[in-house]
């Protein structure tokens, strides 16, 4: 007999006029935890980093996340449809945020933020990337909550019914991204991350982690749309993790012989010269 899910309301508070959304409200989770978890490891000496650094990374993330991930779903999932509703593309509190575009749109940000700060490109990305999974499993949540990016359906254990979309038992693909993706993910790049690693490699198995992750997922979940390659039928999301793996791989493979203790060294004596 299938789960049925607790529909609960998107709405988490009303005051008047005022709506916050859950939605919302799991990006607040994630940008919190992102922060403490960021401020905490720079606490330890994390690299050479110092906390307070940590609240402009945040700010420069966030507007990444926020404009990447919007005009992701936009362009590469749903272009058509906004194409006919334009005034909608702003309601981000609806749901509707492309993973990939928001990817996108934090690397350009950090790519600024190691320029301003004189540090390199892969030590900001190497820095960020262990707090980024968690975060995106709060994402995941606010998925789940707002009953999209519903599973196929299957006559599994794990089966509920999302009333808001049909009578169809379906598999909870939004809690199997925020087991995988998020915390297994999390857990895996924390650990790896907590010992001395070459420039580059953090950032490589971060990629790597997810495109294996999401591309497991994907087998569950309800795809936006698929495509064929070399005769196979892969989905949307399995096709924009296919240069993530092939990026990570290469990162892993050919990390910097500079670990980043050595790179933080030579960005102290730059300064001094």
């Amino acid at each position: 007999m299938a789960l049925i899910h607790p529909n609960i309301d998107p709405v988490a508070i009303s005051l008047g006029p005022l709506s916050i959304h859950w939605y919302g409200l799991m990006y607040v989770a994630a940008f919190a935890s992102f922060l403490l978890l960021s401020k905490w490891r720079a606490k330890q000496g994390w690299r050479g980093w110092n906390p307070a650094e940590v609240d402009d990374v945040l700010f420069y993330g966030a507007i990444g996340v926020l404009l990447g991930g919007r005009l992701g779903e936009v362009i590469l999932y749903q272009l058509p449809y906004y194409a006919q509703h334009p005034a909608e593309i702003l309601a981000i509190w609806r749901g509707g945020m492309s993973f990939h575009g928001g990817l996108i749109g934090v690397l350009i940000a950090m790519w600024l933020y190691a320029r301003k700060t004189k540090r390199t490109f892969f030590q900001v990305t190497d820095f960020i990337a262990p707090a980024i999974p968690l975060g995106y499993a709060f994402g995941r949540i606010g998925n789940f909550i707002n009953q999209e990016l519903v599973g196929r359906p299957t006559d599994s254990a794990l089966a509920m019914i999302f009333p808001r979309v049909d009578a169809i038992a379906r598999h909870p693909s939004q809690l199997y991204h925020v087991a995988l993706d998020g915390l297994l993910l999390f857990a895996v790049l924390w650990i790896y991350s907590s010992k001395p690693r070459p420039l580059r490699a953090v950032s490589g198995l971060f990629l790597i982690g997810y495109a294996i992750t999401r591309s497991i997922v994907e087998f569950f979940r309800t795809p936006d749309f698929s495509v064929a390659l070399a005769g196979f039928p892969i989905t949307s999301g399995q096709l924009y993790c296919i240069p993530m793996l092939i990026i990570g791989l290469l990162l892993m493979r050919n990390p910097s012989v500079q670990t980043d203790d050595a790179a933080n060294r030579a960005r102290s004596l730059s300064k001094t010269k």
